[in-house]
Formats: structure tokens, sequence, C-alpha cells
């Protein structure tokens, strides 16, 4: 069973602020929003039925982040309950683009663009897996992506 759900295209997944995400602050530390876009992401994978631990095993390939950067807008700040809004927003043969968004409420306090590119474990660029590919595919629709 995942967690989150799906609105349309975005894939929504709740986090809670604990004691040991803040700073002395009780601040959310800036790099554990990347740990939070990171385990939305793979829920978002597991809700479409794509279990990265199958990969890894069946298939020696792994889907590995190549490029993100963040927007800080507003902290977040212990015991608060966040939502990670996940939606792809490119497919290419070897990577994806997503883009997340980190809200408190309907406040956006951190916006993720990511590039995730799909290895073999030893290293080098392998082509999405045809069932993968067509999941991304129907999520985009017939004009986006390649």
């Amino acid at each position: 069973m995942t967690q989150g759900r799906l609105e349309g295209s975005t894939f929504i997944f709740p986090i809670r602020i604990y004691y040991e995400d803040t700073d002395a602050g009780e601040i959310v530390y800036y790099a554990n929003y990347f740990k939070f876009a990171e385990r939305a992401r793979t829920e978002f994978l597991r809700h479409f039925g794509i279990k990265q631990s199958e990969l890894l095993e069946n298939d020696r390939i792994a889907f590995a982040v190549r490029k993100a950067e963040a927007d800080y807008r507003k902290p977040a700040r212990l015991d608060d309950l966040l939502e990670v809004h996940t939606e792809l927003v490119k497919l290419g043969g070897a990577s994806l683009e997503m883009e997340q968004q980190l809200k408190r409420g309907e406040e956006t306090l951190v916006s993720v663009k990511v590039r995730v590119a799909c290895i073999h474990l030893e290293g080098r660029p392998m082509p999405i897996p045809q069932n993968i590919r067509k999941i991304f595919k129907e999520m985009l629709g017939e004009n986006h992506g390649s």
C-alpha cells in the first residue's frame, strides 16, 4: 500500500515535520527538503506499480538524480503537516523531469525541479524500460514528452 494520492496529473504525498528535521530554531534544515522530495518521488513511482528495489534486483537499473534545484520561499517548522505535490513534466529517452511543490495548506514553501536519469548499475545511461515509459507517456498525454 502506498501513501499519497493522485489528483489529476499531480501526486500528493504528506510529510510531517519532526524534531529531527529541524535546527535549533525548530525550522526545517534546507537540505531536508530534498529528502522530502525524494520520498515523494519514490511514492509517486510506487503508486504506479514501479518498485525501485525490483528494478535494481531484476534489471540492474536505477533512477539517479542528475540535476536538482530548489527555490526556498518560506520555512517549514516543527509539527507542520506538509504536502509534496509531484508532477512529471518531461519524458526523455533515458531521463525524466519533475516539478515538486512543498506546501503547507495552499501556501508553497519550496519549489523543486529535478532531472532524473535512468542508469545501469555500472553507471552508464539506459533507456527507460518500455513498460515504465508507457505509464509516463499516458501521464503526460499524447502531445508531451518523447
